[in-house]
């Protein structure tokens, strides 16, 4: 069902902090009227993240209701996952003004009593996007086992566009007549898809378990494409990324990369050379299954035009494989890979 979204941001209006904001402002357009950002209230949206033609910034729940919301989402997800102090004024706000609650954070809003009664007596739903009550086994390696096309996207650190990148693949897929099916495995992926599992709020023992039910719920489609998670080589979310990664057991895998990030996200320690990326996601799975990187999708945000073509070539150099620019150029290069490797049986 259409919903009418005003997407909280609070002074974090950017594609990496508000990265739950902006990809619902991408892939949702027309269901967002308006973004809270008391710190960007007035400006241009599409001036500051570089999509949201004509969406507005207003600087409370209030300014909100000339627009007519009827849903209020969490658009930016801290550190941890825990509800900042502040925002609770705004929830508590959006519930009185009778708007359904959407919340990716590891906080559970619907646990919490002030917002529960408040929502019970105004009539509204409290959604908690990454809690669930459905059991999950370990992972058994039997994805393995299906017919679907497995694609798995993974990244040389956190937050730089593997589900930017999976969604654009599955879009173009179904765009040559491909029967795809994009595995949500984020909050922001389920938000978009309007399902899916929050593999970062599983217990870790059952990462691998619930990631490999995903694919074999779906083992009847041609291609399944994963959303990635965190980074094997990022110390703060590693575990996840390796659950993912054993139980969709990839046939493909898309490495996501920033190339004006020289360091790994919020650390010190200097950012390996590509190669070094491949050679590890690639022998990590062996002994499990041969995956292959296949293609890198670059993440040029702010960079200039001709920075950006120059980072395309200089990645196709290094990895002598096709890489490209989703926003800016399309996924046709990256699917285009994956489709020549399932035509060459030495590389399947």
């Amino acid at each position: 069902m259409s919903q009418k979204m005003l997407i909280l941001v609070d002074g974090k209006l950017d594609i990496f902090t508000a990265k739950t904001a902006v990809s619902l402002i991408r892939y949702r357009p027309g269901e967002v009227v308006a973004v809270l950002d008391r710190a960007h209230a007035g400006q241009d949206l599409e001036a500051i993240v570089g999509i949201g033609h004509g969406i507005p910034i207003v600087a409370s729940v209030e300014e909100s209701l000339a627009h007519n919301p009827d849903t209020f989402v969490i658009g930016v997800a801290p550190p941890g996952g825990q509800l900042p102090d502040a925002w609770a004024k705004y929830i508590r706000h959006a519930i009185e003004a009778k708007m359904n609650i959407v919340s990716g954070l590891h906080t559970y809003l619907s646990d919490r009593p002030e917002f529960a009664e408040l929502a019970a007596l105004h009539g509204v739903q409290v959604q908690d996007i990454r809690k669930t009550t459905e059991d999950f086994g370990v992972g058994m390696a039997r994805a393995a086992s299906t017919a679907a096309r497995r694609i798995l996207t993974v990244g040389t650190d956190c937050n730089l566009g593997k589900k930017l990148t999976a969604l654009e693949i599955t879009g173009s897929l179904r765009s040559q007549d491909k029967d795809a099916v994009f595995l949500p495995t984020g909050q922001t992926g389920i938000m978009i898809a309007g399902w899916g599992i929050a593999i970062d709020s599983i217990l870790s023992d059952y990462v691998s378990g619930a990631s490999e039910k995903m694919v074999l719920d779906h083992a009847d489609a041609e291609f399944l494409v994963a959303e990635g998670q965190g980074a094997l080589m990022n110390p703060s979310y590693s575990g996840v990324t390796l659950g993912l990664m054993h139980g969709v057991l990839p046939h493909d895998m898309i490495l996501c990369h920033a190339p004006q990030r020289t360091t790994i996200r919020h650390l010190s320690i200097p950012m390996p050379p590509l190669a070094e990326h491949i050679q590890l996601h690639e022998a990590v799975m062996k002994p499990l299954f041969p995956s292959k990187v296949v293609g890198i999708a670059l993440n040029c945000f702010g960079m200039a035009e001709d920075e950006i073509q120059r980072a395309v070539e200089a990645a196709e150099s290094e990895t002598g494989l096709p890489a490209t620019d989703c926003v800016r150029f399309g996924a046709a290069k990256l699917v285009q890979a994956l489709l020549d490797r399932i035509q060459d049986p030495i590389e399947s």
